[in-house]
């Protein structure tokens, strides 16, 4: 596939990004699909004509080796991984050894970079989060490559073109995996299963295995909890949520949820 794309760029990938994900849903899936290997056979060969059966054969081809999901549709991800050399795959660097599956690590991440506490990742706080990053990755970026990709990843993700990230923007970034409270269905449970949800629910939240829910913990619970009602919680509206339930159920006001705390406000009887 390097033949048909040559030297591209963060802006030239953003650019067929944004031609072929016509419906803007994060995703290459159906007639966009068919659509984007018509291009690359049209870019590829010098043949007149491109036959639909020339371009299934190639769709089949790359998805095989790319699709890494295998749900028949290509992730921004992948197509980066696909059509943009690797010195200028910038989104290379969201490539994780174990995927993000935890609420409270996201939210310390959301936190720590969100530093005016507005409850948004504005360009600049996104340029500071990339910046580690590559970093981290042990690779050089010059200053201008920085904003050159701070500028795609803004294009890309900020799904309500309002210059800045919100939470569900940046989970997206990270490919934060389902919220974790969707296997549980507390209504429906007699006492000693809840009893069990709760422990199991608890110590998914309690990282720092201290007993209590505290910092980045209060706020990886809160972001799900509300995700079961409404998936689309604001940064604002999660500070107001926490505010509410340190409120109500932070009983010795220390600025922590104690187990005992967490089950007395859910009607939950905890395990000694």
């Amino acid at each position: 596939m390097d033949s048909a794309f040559d030297n591209l760029d963060a802006a030239g990938f953003l650019e067929i990004w944004q031609y072929f994900d016509a419906d803007d849903n994060g995703y290459i899936e159906g007639k966009e699909l068919d659509d984007f290997f018509r291009h690359m056979m049209k870019r590829l060969g010098p043949q007149e004509k491109v036959t639909e059966e020339q371009v299934q054969r190639l769709k089949q081809r790359f998805m095989s080796a790319y699709d890494a999901t295998a749900d028949g549709r290509l992730q921004i991800q992948e197509l980066a991984n696909m059509i943009l050399p690797e010195d200028e795959n910038f989104l290379l660097i969201f490539r994780r050894e174990a995927t993000l599956d935890n609420s409270v690590d996201f939210m310390k991440i959301w936190r720590k970079y969100d530093v005016d506490c507005s409850g948004y990742i504005s360009a600049q706080e996104l340029k500071a989060f990339l910046k580690d990053l590559f970093q981290q990755h042990h690779k050089e970026v010059s200053s201008d490559k920085m904003d050159e990709y701070t500028d795609a990843m803004m294009k890309i993700f900020d799904k309500n073109k309002d210059g800045r990230l919100d939470l569900n923007d940046l989970a997206r970034i990270l490919a934060l995996e389902e919220n974790f409270l969707l296997q549980f269905k507390m209504d429906a449970c007699s006492k000693e299963e809840r009893k069990r949800d709760f422990e199991k629910i608890f110590n998914h939240y309690d990282v720092s295995k201290t007993g209590a829910l505290e910092g980045p913990e209060v706020d990886g619970f809160v972001k799900d909890m509300m995700g079961l009602v409404r998936p689309s919680i604001t940064g604002p509206e999660l500070d107001k949520l926490r505010a509410v339930l340190l409120r109500h159920c932070d009983v010795n006001k220390d600025g922590k949820i104690q187990r005992n705390e967490l089950a007395l406000c859910l009607g939950v009887k905890p395990n000694p």
